[in-house]
């Protein structure tokens, strides 16, 4: 199952068949990079060849993902490049995502609020590693954009693994009252929370997701917590999901204020 989400942060939403069981360099290679002039010819034909929507999606990709830092990093005025998102959001290619201030009973910071994020995940590794470097691709020449892929890798898998732990929540059996109403992500100036949720209850729900090569321990309930104490919200559940397992310490904290989740439980999200 991690192999799985590993491949599905970079083919998640191409209509191709992938094998887990090839190294998944290979299958860029194969799938991807060799087939470059193909798949560029449809993605132009969402960006409508224009190079300024390239550069305003390269520069998301590989950023915070907020409108004023693409446009500077991308060298756009806002006004066009304003334009050039809302252009982008009509074909599906982006969609704009606002921090849950209100579940955190916090005060909107508008400046902050706002962040864009790719439809699918091949959309988002096409603009991270192949449209700042195409020239290499085209002509044959793959290093470079394997070695920036390589590079980005585990933070890149984060953010696939992150959006699949919300679509986990969403689809786990749950009572009535329990059932998840509304589900984001929350951050601030100093505070970031991967998941953010409210039951059909009102009951608050925050968690963690980590795609990292250790087992979470528990520190980092500990750390939520402590996020919790800050933005003064009463949490009833705690969820924290996890490529590589817990500790025992925090396995045997697990109850019905904490729910933990490892890849294995990921296999809720296939189709049998």
């Amino acid at each position: 199952m991690t192999k799985a989400i590993e491949y599905f942060s970079v083919f998640g939403g191409l209509k191709i068949s992938v094998d887990v069981s090839v190294d998944i360099e290979m299958q860029i290679k194969d799938k991807v990079l060799s087939r470059y002039k193909y798949l560029r010819n449809d993605i132009s034909n969402i960006t409508l060849g224009d190079p300024s929507h390239h550069r305003i999606l390269s520069s998301l990709a590989l950023s915070d993902r907020r409108t004023n830092s693409a446009f500077k990093k991308a060298k756009i005025s806002f006004d066009n490049g304003i334009y050039i998102i809302d252009k982008q959001c009509e074909t599906g290619m982006l969609y704009l995502e606002k921090s849950k201030f209100s579940l955190a009973n916090q005060k909107i910071n508008k400046s902050i609020s706002e962040k864009l994020f790719f439809t699918t995940p091949f959309a988002h590794f096409w603009f991270a590693f192949i449209s700042p470097i195409f020239q290499g691709v085209r002509d044959g020449d793959f290093k470079e954009s394997l070695d920036l892929y390589k590079n980005h890798k585990s933070e890149f898998n984060e953010i696939s693994f992150n959006q699949l732990s919300h679509e986990l929540l969403k689809k786990i059996k749950l009572k009535e009252e329990d059932r998840i109403h509304i589900i984001g992500r929350y951050w601030d100036d100093n505070i970031h929370l991967d998941i953010i949720a409210q039951t059909a209850s009102k009951k608050i729900i925050i968690g963690s997701t980590k795609f990292i090569n250790s087992k979470v321990k528990k520190t980092e309930l500990n750390r939520l917590k402590d996020i919790a104490k800050v933005l003064n919200i009463e949490v009833h559940t705690y969820v924290i999901f996890s490529k590589k397992g817990f500790s025992s310490e925090l396995k045997s904290l697990k109850g019905s204020s904490l729910k933990l989740f490892s890849a294995k439980s990921f296999n809720q999200l296939i189709d049998k």
